[in-house]
């Protein structure tokens, strides 16, 4: 809700906690054959597919810090492609990129998670907040919806970013689900993930209900909620790691995390993680403002047909 903090860069609006020279990284990174990108515009169940993937590969194990699975798994904009490079294979990259800056290859595979825009307002709200210096008086939720839907916000507008991966989802190597349709069958998507990723995890699940329920649950709120105590302080964490498994491009951020101010009160990684929250949210006047900024934004697309049974306004 600091809108100085906030800069474009090279096409993607973000926050000044991903430095320049890393974004641009990021975007220039080259995949390897076999590379798996978990795509999704922020709190659209990222971490949630991140930690699935990771249980699928590693027969329901998960790293157990938040040092080791960023490692594991590396935020592209945040840790550059350094850290793409030196992460163990198979293992998954995260990235909140659009589709046209994302770095493609029809040799890696990439899943796109989505989720109804009117809760990703809410569960962004709650993330952004505990970004925002106490010196920014109006860190109300009011004030953060209009941002949202005037794309003021990290990694810019909802809507093109949804429509930019939508208009690719027919690809084979893409996997698009919504954090709805995977919250109603878990193991259903779940086995679904499992075969995208390859033929040989999906037949290992099926033959093994045991295994199968392990990898579930590896992937759970309560599990994530325990890997992470607070992104803050993992962040710090991250910019201290032992040399064998430093990342460079993260050595120009110790400065900026270290300056950091007093920030609002800072919720628990994945806060709820349900569906339907934006309902004790929302006033009448907001919903209205969102109804109307989701007929323009989609007037040419049948996106929203994505969440016909969500009981949305």
């Amino acid at each position: 809700m600091d809108l100085q903090a906030y800069r474009n860069v090279d096409g993607v609006w973000v926050n000044k906690i991903f430095h320049e020279d890393i974004l641009r990284s990021a975007i220039s990174y080259k995949p390897h054959p076999g590379d798996i990108f978990v795509a999704s515009y922020p709190k659209c169940g990222t971490t949630w597919t991140q930690f699935l993937v990771l249980s699928i590969l590693n027969r329901g194990e998960t790293p157990k810090t938040p040092v080791d699975f960023m490692l594991a798994s590396p935020f592209l904009e945040l840790m550059g492609a350094e850290a793409a490079e030196k992460m163990v294979r198979p293992g998954p990259i995260k990235t909140h990129l659009p589709f046209h800056k994302v770095p493609f290859s029809s040799e890696a595979k990439y899943i796109y998670a989505t989720r109804n825009p009117y809760d990703v307002c809410v569960s962004f709200y709650y993330h952004v907040v505990g970004f925002t210096p106490k010196s920014v008086e109006d860190a109300s939720f009011g004030r953060f919806h209009e941002l949202f839907i005037s794309g003021r916000v990290n990694f810019g507008d909802y809507f093109d970013h949804l429509l930019s991966w939508y208009e690719h989802r027919d690809l084979p190597n893409i996997l698009c689900f919504t954090f709805e349709d995977m919250k109603k069958d878990t193991t259903s998507w779940t086995l679904k993930v499992a075969d995208f990723l390859g033929e040989q995890y999906g037949i290992e699940l099926r033959k093994d209900p045991a295994l199968l329920h392990k990898v579930v649950s590896a992937s759970s709120k309560e599990n994530v909620n325990q890997v992470f105590s607070g992104e803050r302080a993992f962040l710090k964490n991250l910019l201290s790691l032992p040399p064998e498994k430093a990342i460079k491009s993260l050595e120009v951020q110790r400065m900026f995390v270290a300056e950091m101010p007093e920030m609002h009160e800072h919720k628990q990684f994945v806060r709820k993680g349900v569906v339907g929250d934006w309902k004790t949210h929302f006033t009448p006047v907001q919903i209205d403002k969102t109804k109307a900024w989701i007929n323009e934004k989609t007037r040419r697309s049948d996106v929203m047909q994505l969440w016909k049974n969500a009981d949305l306004p």
